[in-house]
């Protein structure tokens, strides 16, 4: 007999965990915008938490079986979303990536686009039943990816592009991807590389570049890499104990959103920045787990979508803050401040526990 489906299978710790990071990004928000024009960020914050979870505990409720029939639909709507940003977007520092919303609400539609693209490939690859990847496929799933992430790189939005990759690579990787075409891929991208960077706008070859050497330019490209690492390292072992003066005194910049992990290790020191990376550990894990025990082929790419893009927040915004990686403006999931970004997140877990509910369901 089929099983019905149960609140009962939701995945409590995983909620827990996500909670727990949650509540210590409000924390940081509020104490780093404190003195600032920023001050009640927080609150905000807290809207946009409880809002999560509404969407989150909506959308588990949601066959996704039901959501991939109609992932095709889902996909065009995605591509004409982001066709609408480059004619009606409002444009902010040489960018145009958000909607006006009535009662001044922006909506960016590159956010969403990731959930949609995690579900497409999810539903490509639970069709193909061989063991080996074919090139037919492996370019219908570049496809697929590659043309909302080239339309997100022209608004121009580097950062969001690039969170694209990593949906693609899972998908690839667990689909079957054979060593020589990955080889293969690896030197044509390697090749089309100057290409690549002739293409982009000057500050992102500086935010690119600026990195390797932020002494370099202290006042300009390598600010914010320099006042990160002078806030990372003011906080010893257990935190700064003058308050996060980087932070407090406003060197360090928007620390409640792209540095938020910079003015978390200020003020927590290397205990706290290495608890907060504990968790997103323990909430990977937890992640990879469901993965392994979703019913069906397409769950699991599902889950593990969400996992390569939770990752790679991670990886880069951590590696910016500590200067190993190029500041390209990713926030760091669930602790950052920003309405999209948390929406996001919460509900690509809220496909998580629904594929996770009907584990058992035949």
């Amino acid at each position: 007999m089929a099983r019905f489906v149960s609140f009962r299978d939701f995945d409590w710790q995983l909620l827990f965990l996500v909670l727990l990071i949650c509540s210590l990004g409000v924390v940081e928000i509020h104490s780093a915008t404190l003195h600032s024009k920023f001050a009640g960020a927080h609150i905000r914050q807290i809207y946009w938490i409880v809002g999560g979870l509404v969407c989150m505990f909506a959308l588990s409720a949601i066959n996704y079986h039901v959501l991939l029939e109609r992932v095709h639909w889902m996909y065009i709507a995605s591509v004409a979303s982001l066709i609408s940003v480059f004619l009606f977007g409002q444009k902010y520092l040489g960018a145009r990536r958000w909607i006006k919303l009535p009662g001044g609400q922006h909506f960016q539609p590159s956010e969403w686009v990731k959930l949609i693209l995690i579900l497409a490939v999810a539903k490509y690859f639970s069709e193909i039943r061989t063991k080996d990847l074919s090139w037919e496929d492996f370019i219908k799933a570049g496809a697929m990816v590659g043309v909302p992430m080239l339309m997100v790189l022209a608004q121009p939005d580097l950062g969001t592009s690039l969170t694209y990759i990593p949906v693609a690579a899972m998908a690839l990787f667990l689909g079957g991807l054979r060593l020589r075409q990955a080889l293969i891929v690896l030197v044509v991208a390697t090749a089309l590389l100057p290409i690549a960077w002739h293409k982009l706008k000057p500050y992102q070859k500086e935010r690119l570049t600026s990195f390797l050497s932020p002494e370099a330019d202290r006042q300009g490209s390598g600010y914010q890499v320099n006042q990160s690492l002078i806030a990372v390292g003011s906080g010893g072992i257990w935190g700064s104990s003058t308050q996060g003066s980087q932070t407090h005194y406003g060197y360090l910049p928007v620390p409640q959103t792209d540095f938020i992990f910079a003015a978390w290790s200020e003020e927590r020191g290397f205990v706290g920045a290495l608890f907060l990376l504990l968790l997103y550990f323990m909430l990977l894990m937890r992640l990879i787990q469901n993965a392994q025990t979703a019913p069906d082929r397409a769950g699991a790419f599902i889950v593990m979508g969400v996992v390569a893009v939770l990752a790679f927040h991670i990886l880069v915004n951590v590696g910016m803050v500590v200067g190993f990686m190029p500041v390209t403006g990713i926030p760091l999931p669930l602790m950052s401040y920003g309405g999209s970004s948390v929406l996001f997140m919460f509900l690509a877990l809220g496909i998580v526990m629904n594929v996770r509910m009907r584990r058992f369901v035949n």
